[in-house]
């Protein structure tokens, strides 16, 4: 009977080190599968398949160095506070563009928050003319059926603070600002389909569509078609805002307040809900058949009060300041000069 009882025991030793081994098998294989996800979802914020930030700036650190970060604030008006107060901080992302950034655990203060995008960064401007119901009514147009598009060169990033020179071909009574919002892609797609837009999309920016509306209007020089690649695209003639705000903030930014303000009045008073064609639909729209690259910027219309629709157009002079605010997206302010 004790040599029985002593077999059974061994035996229960054995099986209990089977299970033991079975077990550390399972947890070793899960550990490895767990690990290969963290990897893909690590891999997919640096590769934009979705931001791996709520908003994002480039800066210079105390150092002198141009950064990328997370800037330490709640909203809009604590960013712009903290900029004046020179107290904002950021928590640093590492990468060679706007659209390949990982986060660190660095928190540093911002000396300078610098132009967010830049030429390099850029590979082409998309624009939608047309897209807001009352700015359609002032032009005196009916509603397209798809949206209107025509492009930029990159040439025409300008900064959010910089100085935007007017040709001598640009000045004379048709110098025009258009506030408008503008989708940043961050992931290369093709024929996206439009539940699949916010995907592709890093964030959105305020920026200004600067026009000479002669060049793109007027017969005696744009002949019978309206030229508005030519017309909105000389260089600088698209400022943009230093903040991008990621879709988890904004979603599709279709209900935002946008405000034109120059020289102090508040020439455009809009919401984004006033939009035609949606943030979703403009990127499967514009997709179609065509590759969209990180760092595409489109530019997705602007609301009524533009200086070519009124009775008495204001013009755009030399020295006059532009500036385009939308509700969660900050600001851009620019001087014109003319050369």
């Amino acid at each position: 009977m004790c040599y029985r009882k002593r077999g059974n025991s061994n035996q229960q030793t054995m099986t209990t080190k089977v299970i033991i081994q079975d077990m550390s098998s399972i947890l070793h294989r899960s550990f490895t599968a767990i690990s290969s996800l963290s990897r893909q979802f690590s891999s997919s914020f640096s590769t934009g398949t979705m931001s791996s930030f709520d908003r994002l700036i480039r800066f210079r650190d105390a150092a002198g160095n141009s950064r990328f970060g997370e800037p330490k604030i709640s909203s809009v008006s604590e960013f712009d506070e903290a900029v004046a107060k020179g107290t904002l901080e950021a928590t640093v992302f590492e990468g060679s563009s706007p659209f390949n950034v990982t986060p660190t655990s660095e928190a540093v203060k911002v000396q300078e928050v610098l132009p967010l995008l830049t030429v390099e960064d850029v590979p082409i401007v998309k624009c939608v003319g047309l897209n807001y119901i009352k700015h359609i009514q002032e032009g005196g147009r009916k509603p397209p059926p798809y949206p209107s598009i025509f492009i930029k060169p990159r040439a025409s990033i300008a900064g959010y603070k910089e100085d935007i020179p007017i040709p001598k071909l640009a000045q004379d009574d048709q110098l025009d600002y258009e506030g408008e919002l503008t989708i940043v892609i961050g992931k290369t797609g093709k024929n996206i389909p439009k539940e699949k837009a916010l995907e592709h999309i890093a964030g959105f920016v305020v920026a200004n569509d600067v026009s000479a509306r002669k060049w793109q209007r007027d017969p005696a020089f744009a002949g019978g078609v309206p030229q508005w690649c030519f017309s909105k695209g000389f260089d600088k003639f698209a400022p943009v805002g230093p903040l991008l705000v990621s879709p988890k903030i904004v979603g599709n930014a279709g209900n935002l307040q946008l405000q034109t303000i120059v020289n102090g009045e508040v020439r455009q008073d809009t919401n984004t809900n006033d939009l035609l064609f949606s943030t979703e639909e403009i990127v499967a729209f514009i997709s179609q058949g065509t590759t969209l690259e990180a760092g595409t910027i489109i530019m997705t219309g602007t609301p009524a009060g533009v200086a070519m629709g009124m009775k008495e157009p204001k013009w755009l002079k030399n020295g006059d300041v532009i500036e385009v605010k939308i509700e969660e997206l900050g600001s851009v302010k620019n001087k014109m000069v003319f050369e």
